[in-house]
C-alpha cells in the first residue's frame, strides 16, 4: 500500500499470519533459505493454497521460529 510519498509500505506479515490462524485457517512454511522464509496461506480445511508470502523480516523469522505450520 503506498504511503503519502508514493512509497510502498511493507505488509505486517506477523499480523497477517496471526489473523490467518486466529480465523481458523492454516499457514505452512514452504521454504527457508538464506534468512528468508516463504509461507503458504491455506483454506480452513488446509486444502487449497490461497496466497503466499516471503519475508526476511527478523520479526517474522522469530514468530515462525522452527515451526512448520500454524498447526505446530
Amino acid at each position: 500500500m503506498p504511503d503519502r510519498t508514493g512509497e510502498s509500505t511493507p505488509p505486517d506479515v506477523v499480523a497477517i499470519l496471526r489473523r490467518w490462524q486466529e480465523s481458523g485457517a492454516v499457514w505452512r512454511v514452504i521454504g527457508r533459505r538464506s534468512g528468508k522464509v516463504t509461507v503458504g496461506l491455506y483454506e480452513c480445511t488446509g486444502g487449497a493454497e490461497v496466497d503466499r508470502l516471503t519475508s526476511a523480516d527478523a520479526a517474522v523469522l522469530r514468530f515462525i521460529d522452527d515451526r512448520h505450520s500454524s498447526e505446530d
